[in-house]
């Protein structure tokens, strides 16, 4: 059975920082690529970040200087360390794993981030 389980959401003052976690099981994680998408009330899911499993990242550009997504292939984990958090920020994060071309693709439950003073 694949499990996507993320962690590390919570409420967070603008400016400051929260790093997300995605540990993955039943899957062969070196081979998925890896990604975080997140969707606000009443928008579309939206990419955030994707790393290849050689360690290759992509960003959107609303996070381009400020997000940073790592993985651990002995730990089946990928991160999401995310500074200078802004209110556009909040959202639903979700981890995303997949390989060949989409045949697998799987999606973690959703961890909750709130950024507010």
């Amino acid at each position: 059975q694949v499990q996507l389980v993320e962690s590390g959401g919570g409420v967070v003052q603008p400016g400051g920082s929260l790093r997300l976690s995605c540990a993955a099981s039943g899957i062969i994680f070196r081979f998925y690529v890896m990604g975080w998408y997140r969707q606000a009330p009443g928008k579309q899911r939206e990419r955030v970040a994707t790393i290849t499993s050689g360690g290759t990242a992509t960003y959107a550009d609303s996070v381009k200087g400020r997000f940073t997504i790592s993985r651990d292939n002995a730990q089946n984990t990928v991160y999401l360390q995310m500074n200078s958090l802004k209110p556009e920020d909040t959202a639903v994060y979700y981890c995303n794993g997949v390989r060949s071309l989409g045949t697998y693709n799987y999606w973690g439950q959703g961890t909750q981030v709130t950024v507010s003073s």
